[in-house]
């Protein structure tokens, strides 16, 4: 899958997370989580690079002078620095791709945390942010043609949860529309653009009353008790009978191998 790389965009996201960490070391001490205060902050973010991003420079701006900057959207629950809610994020290497990150540190591998009953629904707050795409398109792009992804542990460069917003590749929006009517809401195997997942059908055109980590869970004893191995995406699909959503996961393929930053499938982006 072609992706955009832009340097500069990258280099000054990291910048700035880089000087949000001396600040911390300098000014608090500490980042404070949900659960205990973190360790001062390296300049080199490495893999908790969206994580202190987010922590320390959005959430910062956002409530000291109502601008999320360097992301594009800050959603919270309660005006504090630890309050529970989440981010958007245009993805460092560019292109037609968003990330939603939570505020709160979590992890994309911690069971608990995934089947947590009481967790936002992550999955309809970046189905809500989609209409981003459209900033870097330049016109609204169709609901088939979107797709959301959480990848698979071996694929993962960060250690903070987050959820891909982009576009789905050309073939793989050909390949759902020529199977979406055969999925069922009983998981099944399917194969979407030669890649092997397992399928399930969400009839409704919001995703605010599903719980896809569950509906994973519900796959296989394995996956109840190993979520957090699964990659997960969640397609824009036509039905016959209506809007919906295609379900998939799996251990296999990641789910990211599904998208294209690029967004050719709505005309791509100049």
């Amino acid at each position: 899958m072609q992706r955009h790389m832009i340097p500069e965009l990258r280099k000054t996201i990291f910048a700035l997370a880089a000087a949000a960490a001396a600040f911390s070391a300098i000014g608090r001490g500490t980042l404070h989580t949900p659960s205990q205060k973190s360790p001062d902050l390296a300049p080199n973010a490495g893999r908790d690079a969206y994580q202190q991003i987010v922590q320390n420079l959005c959430v910062t701006n956002w409530l000291q002078h109502h601008n999320p900057s360097p992301c594009e959207r800050v959603f919270l629950v309660d005006a504090k620095a630890d309050s529970t809610g989440y981010a958007l994020l245009a993805d460092p290497d560019g292109g037609a791709h968003y990330l939603l990150i939570p505020t709160q540190t979590m992890t994309s591998t911690d069971n608990g945390e995934l089947l947590d009953p009481n967790l936002p629904n992550y999955f309809a707050d970046a189905w809500g942010g989609r209409d981003l795409l459209s900033k870097v398109v330049g016109h609204a792009v169709p609901r088939t043609d979107v797709g959301l992804v959480v990848a698979t542990p071996a694929t993962r460069t960060q250690n903070q949860f987050h959820i891909h917003i982009e576009c789905l590749r050309q073939d793989v929006v050909d390949s759902l529309k020529a199977t979406a009517d055969n999925v069922t809401d009983v998981w099944s195997p399917v194969t979407v653009a030669g890649f092997p997942f397992q399928a399930v059908r969400l009839s409704v055109r919001g995703l605010d009353g599903s719980n896809a980590f569950e509906l994973v869970a519900n796959l296989s004893p394995d996956a109840r008790h190993h979520v957090g191995n699964y990659t997960v995406v969640i397609a824009g699909v036509q039905f016959q009978s209506g809007p919906g959503f295609v379900v998939l996961t799996g251990t296999g393929p990641s789910g990211d191998l599904l998208l294209d930053s690029d967004c050719m499938v709505a005309g791509g982006y100049s």
